[in-house]
């Protein structure tokens, strides 16, 4: 791309609580920083934003932050007064774009690129689904389909150059660690598990707490702010510390940035997460997880997890996987998942858990391909 730095444009309306403003964010910055593009982030829930990035001002509708232009906009149907597109234009799992912009990309003598990012999945079928093209009805775009994805044939995931880097720094700085313990008011026993919990409603969180109380081991769940609220309520008379239940020890903790969500993520000896964000971000933290798969109504979200733990288990020994597999189903299905034949098997994943993330992090990541795609059609 010669000359000045191309102008890109990411729409997202938030629609999962904070997933989709996450990758929005995560993906702008990345775009910034490691390709040196001039970034335009259109989203409908500034508040959303300004929980996992503080340096945004939610009184402000138009504003410059980490290099990224951040501007509200109100969804497609709503109104829009901007008339001049990005070179490349990303439309969020999506979301739609304004009739305005649409004209005004449209009005161009050169298009601008425009992408669809899809969700992520790791069905086989988005492989042919990948970068497909399809033609506007009744105007003269074309935008094209970008699925990440774990196969080397879709857009790779979320991950920055240096993640790994600042991950194993991190965990290898004993000082560091304490400092961020203290800062979430923590204090991991050192013979005990420390597990983060981050899940949907649905999930059997009660089976899951009454099996680490009467467990052999000790184990610390971390909690985040609005999450398994009920079920705690239910076993804490406060929920403003820690709180011991037998071996089981609750501790809310503050909804987090994305740099300390991280950083959660890496000191933990297992991570429940859900959604998509901190699903990928699980998995570069190199440890054990659990996915609890965004539920929908027609249980699409059942053969998702499915095509996961089909990938996932791969390598694994026969017994771990099968250990993997079944709770992993119980615990999207709303089921008492068994958590002592899991726990038998988390040594065989915590062996796997860096050997997965080092094979996805061989595939190119999801910002360099749509530089890779974008570039061979400006």
């Amino acid at each position: 791309m010669p000359g000045a730095a191309p102008h890109w444009d990411i729409f997202c309306a938030v629609v999962d609580n904070y997933g989709d403003a996450g990758i929005a964010w995560r993906l702008a910055r990345t775009l910034a920083r490691e390709h040196a593009l001039d970034m335009r982030l259109y989203i409908d829930a500034l508040p959303a934003l300004a929980r996992l990035a503080p340096a945004i001002d939610v009184a402000r509708e138009a504003q410059a932050v980490d290099g990224i232009e951040v501007r509200v906009w109100r969804g497609p149907q709503g109104p829009f007064a901007e008339s001049n597109p990005g070179d490349v234009v990303i439309e969020a799992f999506g979301c739609g774009l304004p009739a305005a912009y649409l004209d005004a990309m449209a009005a161009r003598p050169s298009k601008p690129v425009w992408i669809n990012l899809e969700y992520l999945s790791a069905e086989r079928w988005i492989e042919d689904c990948h970068g497909l093209a399809s033609r506007h009805p009744t105007r003269p775009l074309t935008r094209y389909f970008f699925f990440p994805g774990f196969a080397p044939m879709t857009g790779g995931l979320l991950r920055e150059r240096d993640l790994f880097v600042r991950r194993d720094r991190f965990r290898d700085n004993v000082a560091v660690r304490e400092a961020f313990w203290r800062r979430l008011g923590i204090a991991p026993a050192r013979n005990g598990r420390v597990v983060s919990l981050f899940c949907y409603p649905d999930a059997p969180v009660e089976a899951l707490f009454d099996a680490w109380a009467a467990g052999d081991q000790p184990v610390l769940c971390l909690v985040p702010e609005g999450v398994a609220r009920a079920s705690m309520e239910r076993r804490s008379a406060r929920l403003s510390g820690p709180r011991a239940h037998g071996r089981l020890t609750l501790a809310p903790i503050p909804f987090l940035t994305q740099e300390d969500y991280d950083r959660l993520l890496w000191t933990c000896d297992i991570n429940f997460v859900r959604g998509e964000d901190s699903f990928v971000r699980a998995q570069w933290a190199a440890r054990p997880l659990v996915w609890n798969v965004y539920p929908q109504s027609d249980a699409a979200h059942l053969l998702k997890l499915e095509a996961f733990l089909g990938r996932y288990v791969e390598g694994l020994a026969t017994g771990a996987a099968s250990a993997y597999a079944s709770f992993s189903r119980a615990w999207n299905g709303g089921a008492d998942a068994l958590w002592s034949t899991l726990d038998t098997a988390l040594p065989d994943l915590a062996r796997h858990a860096p050997i997965w993330a080092g094979a996805l992090a061989r595939q190119s990541d999801l910002a360099s391909a749509l530089v890779d795609f974008c570039r061979n059609r400006l």
